[in-house]
Parts: structure tokens; sequence; C-alpha cells
């Protein structure tokens, strides 16, 4: 149940947004007051959240953004500067793992475009959007979601909760984090991972 509206008045972007984890947080955001900037890759997709999103009465704007295309982020910080006056969040969730589920074999002979790729879109773009939109946040938070898959029955075994998380139960998360009551945690790494050993 979501109580209050920690972000009432606040302008939050999610990359990779229409979809999952980040449709999720967008969707947290707004219902806790944020006006939510959301995006992706493909323009139908971004239709279609965009709508969801205001069918539940939640101020949105939808972008097609590419976060490694360098245009695309200058226009997304641009289009929400100009449509809501400024950035109060970022939400760091597009990211790229062709990876996933693969045996250490397979990613020992990954080609080097692949790994390009994913330094472009995890590593390189996050940091030079956020570089982007300092400028224009005051006080702002800025959240960057990693998403590790693997296969189902590791990760069940694994649980102390022997379930698997929900999009909800991270967007929770980003939520807390993105708000006042994190207001004293920064530099941070948060695990949502149902009791699951990490080393992060």
């Amino acid at each position: 149940m979501i109580r209050g509206k920690r972000f009432e008045g606040k302008v939050a972007i999610v990359t990779g947004s229409t979809q999952g984890i980040g449709y999720s947080i967008a969707h947290r955001l707004g219902l806790e007051g944020a006006s939510v900037v959301v995006s992706s890759r493909n323009q139908e997709n971004v239709d279609e959240a965009t709508q969801k999103l205001k069918g539940q009465g939640i101020q949105v704007l939808g972008l097609v953004c590419h976060v490694s295309n360098a245009q695309h982020r200058k226009d997304l910080i641009h289009k929400t500067l100009e449509k809501f006056g400024k950035i109060d969040v970022i939400v760091s969730n597009a990211a790229a793992n062709p990876m996933a589920g693969k045996s250490i074999a397979t990613i020992m002979g990954t080609q080097e475009s692949i790994l390009d790729k994913m330094w472009e879109v995890n590593i390189k773009a996050p940091i030079l959007l956020m570089q982007e939109a300092a400028p224009h946040m005051k006080n702002g938070s800025i959240i960057f979601i990693s998403s590790i898959s693997a296969y189902m029955k590791i990760i069940l075994d694994s649980s102390q909760l022997k379930r698997l998380g929900t999009p909800e139960e991270i967007a929770a998360a980003a939520a807390f984090l993105a708000s006042d009551d994190a207001s004293y945690i920064t530099g941070e790494t948060l695990v949502v991972a149902g009791g699951i050993p990490s080393r992060l």
C-alpha cells in the first residue's frame, strides 16, 4: 500500500521506463505525486506507457531516448525542462545485458563489439546523462538501477524468501532512495534481493 505524497511537486526522469522495473518505478513515483518522464528506444512502447500512466491521473511526458545517443540524452533533459521547468530525480534504469544467463565459456568468448555496447549503455551513458542533468538539479537524487539476471532455480534456491522479487518491490526501494527519507544516504548500494547473499 502506498501512503503519502513524498514527491508532490517534484519532477522525475526514469530511463528505460516503458516496461518492467523502469515502468514500475515511474508508476510508483507518479502515484506519490511526481511528474514523471518515461523513455525508451521504441515510440510505440513510449506511447503505451504514457497512456497507462495518464489513465491513473499521473502527469507524464513520454520521450524516445536511446541513452547511448548523445542527442537523445540532450533532448531528454531539454524537453523535460521545457515541459516541467526543473529536474528533481533521475533514475538510470536503461541497461543492456546480452550476457544474461550465459555460461562462463560463452562470456569469455564475447565479441568486443558486444562489450563495447554494454560499456556504452550501462556505464558511459548514465554518467554522461548525470553530467548533463547536474547543472539543472539543486538538491536532486540520482539513482542507478543494476539488474542482474541468472537462472531462475539458482535465484530461488539462494533466496531466503524462496520467491522472485517483483518490479514493484524494486520500485519501492527506488522511491525510498529518491525521497527525503533517504536524505542522509549517498554513494551506497542497496541490495534488494530477498536475502540472496551479495558481495556488492
